[in-house]
């Protein structure tokens, strides 16, 4: 009986316990129902979150704009292509969704991305379900991932993303700069103004929420909470695509004829100080990243300046009332301490007057007048100037330069040009004060920057004026020197070579010496960097022009061929041609804008006016031109149409100048090759056969 009472109390206990288990079961059932936060999670959020789907709506970068609206940097779709590989994908033999033949395949796609047959067959040889075809299978285009589509290879397929694209390839690259996608898939810029303005260019990305089902897709007949995305801001730059094709155009022409480690030239509004076009050998292609050097030359490159720096000692001597342009000084050389100075003859030219001294670049006479004035007064102008200071336009990295003159010698170097550093960009921003009664604006790059959706101004640039180092009356004297310069008669002026025919350019010529790591200075004819800065017309300065060039193995005469060619190209764009004689007025062409326009509408009108016009294409829309709206030309400039036509076929370019054909190639994105000088003699490409973007041609030149 003992045993019998035993094994119901334990019996007893057991469902005792089992009770108090299911109580305490049924009490937490009861309080997750109710509660909200359990063991540190939000119940309702983690249903919420099991049951819907989010998906991200992308922002579009903001683009970037010309001055005369011409698109410079935008985003456009692109594609990543892929393999699938596993049969596993096939279910019907006749229509397979796996690569199926991995030679043809591979053949096939070798003409149409740049990789190998070999190499595209090492990647289908991968032991896996999918893969990529490496950097020739990503970033394809729009046009391109349509003609692979159409080849209907089995297993091809695309991924769509979005990637920057620069329609003019190497054109202003390091004002606009370049952006690419991070490691988070990001477009962020780089360089340039797509850096500099990185925060108003990228736009907020939005998102659809909606209730799925137990397979991912949305329940039927529920709501979609939609957050749209924010697209980035367009900026609009000051630059002039009109401008700066003569700036690349010139530089390329320069590039081919001589050679030199770098060389930069830069086109400002005088009045405004809008950077109107800047261009620089080595440049890049911001599509495909071929960039050696990270530093812009405009801000980034500091150098002594040579004798350009003598407009600002003379100004300074002129200002402060010690200068005397009659008086007359012995040239040659001036001992300052244990140092001797010569002018860059050596011998000099006797006794000469201090307005002959500016002309013939005397250093004797700059240091004269800059001993006369003392240190301190002439660091004080040239910090008002803006030397050893940052102009803060709008671009990343720029340096201030150096201006620490110690010892006399240092004041006669700095006089001249030597022992202190500037950028282009702060010497064109002193040139300002040439155009504005003496008065300094500063420089910028940016036009306005507007909100994509709204098209709302957000920030539209003013002219900004920076002091007046300077009166009227030192300026008007400045400009006369600097018209003596490059336009007297004297056979001794530094500035002969720069005279223009269709306007008149005014300027100072320098050339300085390249300081050497080890301490002093390089020897040799081309260790230095010479240099011209000037202003046009001298009636009325509009424009500002620097030029400088580093270990150039070539003359003077060669550098104002680039100055030349920028100015008078500038000067008939804009209507500066004073020696435009009254019949030939009515050869004037204002160029419209034809982009968007039926092409038999725009020959037709073209036709009327006598153009010389050039239809590229068979298409029945106008897509690009050359010159853009805005410009003028005489009717023998050859105009350029391209047209939407699917195929663009080579036309026989003899005949044709070095800048047609350039202009040519640009429309059509092909890489030019061109080899001599006059017109053109023989191409690679013959007339009739079909053009693809990218391709290269070359050109014989010859007189």
């Amino acid at each position: 009986m003992k045993k019998k009472s035993s094994t119901i109390k334990l019996n007893y206990y057991v469902l005792l316990v089992v009770a108090l288990l299911f109580c305490v079961f049924i009490a937490k059932l009861i309080y997750i129902s109710y509660a909200t936060n359990v063991d540190g999670v939000n119940i309702k959020e983690f249903a919420a979150n099991r049951n819907t789907q989010t998906e991200v709506l992308r922002a579009s970068r903001g683009t970037i704009y010309s001055t005369n609206n011409e698109v410079l940097a935008k985003d456009v779709n692109s594609y990543t292509i892929v393999a699938y590989l596993s049969s596993s994908r096939t279910t019907d033999d006749k229509h397979p969704h796996h690569v199926v033949d991995k030679e043809y395949t591979a053949n096939t796609l070798s003409e149409y991305i740049n990789t190998s047959p070999e190499k595209i067959m090492q990647y289908l040889n991968f032991k896996g379900y999918q893969t990529y075809l490496g950097p020739g299978g990503t970033n394809i285009s729009e046009k391109k991932k349509q003609e692979i589509a159409a080849l209907d290879l089995p297993g091809i397929d695309f991924i769509p993303s979005t990637k920057r694209y620069y329609p003019f390839g190497d054109f202003a690259s390091y004002i606009i700069g370049y952006a690419k996608k991070n490691d988070e898939g990001r477009i962020v810029g780089e360089l340039g103004v797509e850096s500099y303005y990185n925060k108003e260019l990228t736009g907020i990305n939005g998102k659809n929420t909606y209730q799925k089902d137990a397979y991912g897709y949305q329940i039927a007949n529920t709501p979609v909470l939609t957050e749209k995305a924010k697209s980035g801001s367009d900026i609009y730059l000051s630059i002039d695509s009109n401008v700066q094709m003569y700036l690349e155009n010139t530089l390329e022409d320069f590039k081919e004829e001589y050679t030199y480690e770098w060389a930069t030239v830069t086109v400002a509004n005088a009045k405004s100080g809008a950077i109107l076009g800047s261009a620089s050998t080595p440049s890049f292609d911001p599509n495909i990243l071929n960039i050696t050097n990270y530093n812009a030359p405009l801000v980034s490159y500091t150098y002594e300046p040579g004798s350009t720096m003598k407009i600002f000692s003379y100004m300074t001597a002129i200002e402060e009332g010690i200068y005397d342009g009659s008086k007359k000084y012995l040239s040659g050389s001036k001992k300052v301490g244990e140092n001797v100075i010569s002018d860059w003859n050596r011998t000099g030219w006797g006794n000469i007057t201090y307005d002959t001294g500016f002309t013939y670049s005397s250093n004797v006479a700059a240091i004269n007048l800059g001993l006369s004035l003392g240190k301190t007064k002439l660091v004080d102008y040239y910090k008002r100037f803006g030397f050893a200071a940052k102009t803060g336009i709008e671009m990343a990295n720029e340096y201030p330069g150096v201006l620490n003159p110690k010892s006399d010698v240092d004041l006669a170097s700095i006089s001249v040009g030597q022992g202190l550093t500037t950028t282009p960009i702060q010497n064109i921003q002193a040139l300002t004060t040439l155009a504005n009664k003496g008065t300094m604006v500063k420089p910028y790059i940016v036009e306005k920057i507007v909100d994509h959706d709204t098209q709302e101004i957000l920030y539209e640039a003013k002219r900004v004026e920076l002091g007046t180092p300077v009166s009227e009356q030192t300026i008007k004297k400045m400009l006369e020197l600097m018209y003596m310069t490059v336009n007297s008669d004297d056979v001794n002026i530094t500035g002969k070579y720069y005279k223009t025919a269709s306007t008149t350019l005014v300027g100072k010529t320098g050339t300085a010496q390249v300081a050497s790591s080890k301490g002093g200075y390089l020897t040799g004819d081309y260790n230095n960097i010479r240099s011209f800065a000037g202003v046009f017309p001298y009636e009325n300065p509009e424009y500002i022009i620097y030029f400088s060039v580093k270990k150039l193995h070539g003359s003077t005469p060669a550098m104002a061929k680039v100055v030349k060619s920028v100015v008078e190209s500038i000067a008939k764009y804009k209507n500066l041609d004073q020696l435009v004689v009254k019949e030939d007025e009515s050869k004037l062409i204002s160029i419209e804008n034809y982009i968007n326009k039926d092409t038999n509408e725009v020959i037709e009108k073209l036709k009327k006016l006598n153009v010389n016009v050039t239809i590229i294409g068979s298409g029945n829309r106008i897509i690009n031109q050359y010159p853009t709206k805005g410009s003028t030309v005489m009717q023998e400039n050859k105009v350029f149409l391209l047209t939407n036509s699917k195929d663009i076929y080579m036309v026989d370019l003899t005949g044709w100048s070095n800048s047609d054909v350039t202009n040519y190639c640009a429309l059509l994105k092909l890489d030019c090759k061109i080899d001599g000088y006059g017109k053109v003699v023989t191409q690679s490409i013959s007339e009739g056969e079909k053009l693809e973007s990218g391709q290269t041609i070359e050109i014989g030149l010859a007189r």
